[in-house]
């Protein structure tokens, strides 16, 4: 888990983009409004600003046998202060988190 997220930064996420779509609004929570804005943009209210996230089908990530797809997800957030994009992300990492082991 971070204790930093800066204002605008990129993710190499290992899923699909039917797979993203589906857990983002879980992950966005249900007390933040939020619209998509187009097949590959998702803007959340953060007031007093936003965050926008864009995203992009990656090459698949292939090791022997497995196929892994991936997304390159842009965040970019708009006035939103240090503490309220950490107030965000880490409940938004949690959810979207992958276990191992």
């Amino acid at each position: 888990m971070q204790s930093f997220y800066p204002a605008s930064f990129e993710r190499d996420m290992g899923t699909s983009e039917s797979e993203w779509k589906a857990a983002l609004p879980r992950a966005i929570g249900s007390q933040v409004r939020w619209r998509w804005e187009g097949a590959r943009q998702a803007v959340i209210d953060l007031p007093p600003g936003r965050l926008t996230l864009t995203w992009e089908p990656l090459p698949d990530r292939r090791i022997a046998l497995l196929v892994m797809k991936r997304l390159l997800v842009r965040f970019e957030f708009e006035a939103v202060d240090d503490a309220a994009r950490l107030a965000f992300m880490k409940p938004f990492d949690l959810t979207l988190q992958r276990g191992g082991g």
